[in-house]
């Protein structure tokens, strides 16, 4: 696999490690035959150890055999994540070191998600696209304003803030965009 292929998430073997990449800076220089620079930041699984490792965009990376199993989010076990896997019920507990940022959208029962397995051992998390969520507190609209429309702030059920349109009130369920952290629409 290239380095220019890779997206968060992927799983790939390094210097005789497995990683998983959390995070990537793409640099490009803006002189004449300057190569595209990938810029990883890389977990060690299992042990999530951090590594920053800079790749050209044409670097081949072995990606490392990584099974997705459907889960369900069932509960939390101290600081733990607890996913149920969806055709056998095999329980997965995740770290919160592991769920990382994703966790302001875990809501109860969040089904959807792929849970990453490497030999056993649930090493990773894909949410959703979208996850429903309840708005639990936002300032009113203002009325007569202009015909502009001026997102807010709210406060999810999680705790996460996103932004919202001006006519979402408190107490309404709203879909949230997992990959960018923004309003995607009102739910049912």
């Amino acid at each position: 696999m290239k380095a220019y292929d890779i997206k968060k998430g992927n799983v790939v073997e390094h210097n005789g490690g497995v990683y998983q990449i959390r995070d990537i800076e793409r640099s490009s220089p803006q002189g004449r035959g300057g190569n595209v620079r990938f810029r990883f930041t890389m977990y060690s699984v299992p042990g999530g150890n951090k590594l920053d490792a800079s790749f050209d965009g044409d670097d081949d990376l072995r990606e490392v055999d990584l099974v997705r199993r459907q889960a369900t989010f069932s509960y939390m076990d101290g600081d733990a994540f607890v996913f149920l896997d969806d055709e056998d019920y095999t329980p997965y507990t995740l770290d919160a070191d592991v769920v990382g940022d994703m966790a302001g959208y875990i809501v109860p029962d969040l089904s959807g998600c792929y849970v990453q397995v490497i030999d056993d051992a649930p090493v990773g998390l894909q949410l959703p696209q979208t996850v429903t969520m309840d708005v639990v507190e936002t300032p009113p609209e203002l009325k007569g304003g202009t015909a502009t429309k001026r997102p807010k702030p709210a406060k999810l059920s999680t705790g996460l803030e996103i932004m919202v349109p001006e006519y979402i009130g408190n107490g309404e369920r709203v879909l949230v965009n997992t990959t960018t952290g923004e309003f995607a629409g009102r739910a049912d």
